[in-house]
């Protein structure tokens, strides 16, 4: 096995497309783990954690592909709460330290943490080659189970995320409270100025999804402008909205009809939560903020 080390966006990109064959590795906690277990033998790894690109976040915010899980927790929770909410649930501190965003994409596993919370804010994934740049929904980014939308020379170069106008919450359910991969997961953002809902699911289908009924029955059902308790009734129709979006199996950490379950309590719960944080702010007096 080849070990290919570049030192610039620009050799790696090069390196890339002579050998598309290369499996490109940041934190190594998704492609190690396959090595160990003999499930992957690729003929090249690509070494990207020497490329000081990769590992900077700027205004937008841009979140290049190499900024752990530890420094989005640490530098943008107040600018991205629901990605900072699903990064704290990624694995221990070792692995949040060497962990990343844009390795979490590269995988495109249904249960990555950090997908659902992509979906509902709106991201845009940057992939670049040495044929030059494409950016890509995030909706438009997962194929199927750990297939992603880049094509052979290609590799995610960052993330793009609007900062949140609202409030965002992100539950997932484990077999333990640590160290997990996710029975399923749910991420939930408001958008008060648009008069809008993001929802989405994780480990409840081939790909992470959108759960685009319930965003509208949200979209249709909440006065953002003039933001009162919300009924019962409301939550348990987003509850179930959002548990019909998913299509999930029976597998050693849970069961489809458990999933759905459980999707449908999140996103009951999370919603209180995000709905809340908003009568609080509005309470408050002055603009939305982002806690």
């Amino acid at each position: 096995m080849d070990f290919l080390r570049p030192e610039t966006l620009a050799e790696a990109l090069e390196l890339k497309a002579s050998r598309p064959d290369a499996v490109p590795i940041a934190g190594g906690t998704d492609v190690m783990v396959e090595l160990n277990f003999d499930h992957r033998r690729p003929a090249a790894l690509l070494d990207l954690t020497r490329i000081p690109e990769l590992r900077r976040w700027e205004a937008g915010p841009r979140i290049g592909a190499g900024v752990p899980y530890a420094r989005i927790i640490d530098e943008l929770g107040a600018q991205l709460p629901g990605l900072a909410m699903a990064s704290r649930t990624v694995g221990s501190p070792q692995i949040r330290n060497r962990g990343t965003v844009g390795g979490n994409l590269g995988a495109a596993s249904p249960a990555g943490d950090t997908h659902p919370v992509l979906l509902a804010s709106d991201a845009v994934i940057e992939v670049a080659s040495v044929r030059g740049t494409r950016m890509i929904p995030a909706a438009e980014f997962y194929l199927g189970v750990k297939r992603n939308a880049l094509e052979q020379d290609e590799l995610i170069v960052a993330v793009h995320l609007a900062p949140a106008q609202g409030p965002q919450q992100f539950s997932k359910v484990g077999t333990r409270n640590a160290m997990v991969i996710a029975v399923c997961s749910f991420a939930i953002s408001l958008f008060p100025g648009e008069n809008r809902v993001g929802a989405a699911v994780g480990s409840a289908a081939p790909t992470p999804r959108r759960a685009h009924e319930a965003e509208e029955f949200l979209a249709s059902a909440l006065d953002f402008s003039s933001p009162r308790p919300l009924l019962d009734s409301v939550k348990r129709e987003f509850g179930e909205l959002v548990s019909r979006a998913a299509s999930p199996i029976d597998d050693v950490r849970g069961s489809a009809a458990y999933r759905k379950h459980a999707l449908a309590v999140m996103a009951r719960r999370t919603l209180g939560w995000a709905w809340q944080e908003l009568l609080s702010q509005k309470n408050g007096g002055g603009e939305l903020t982002c806690a």
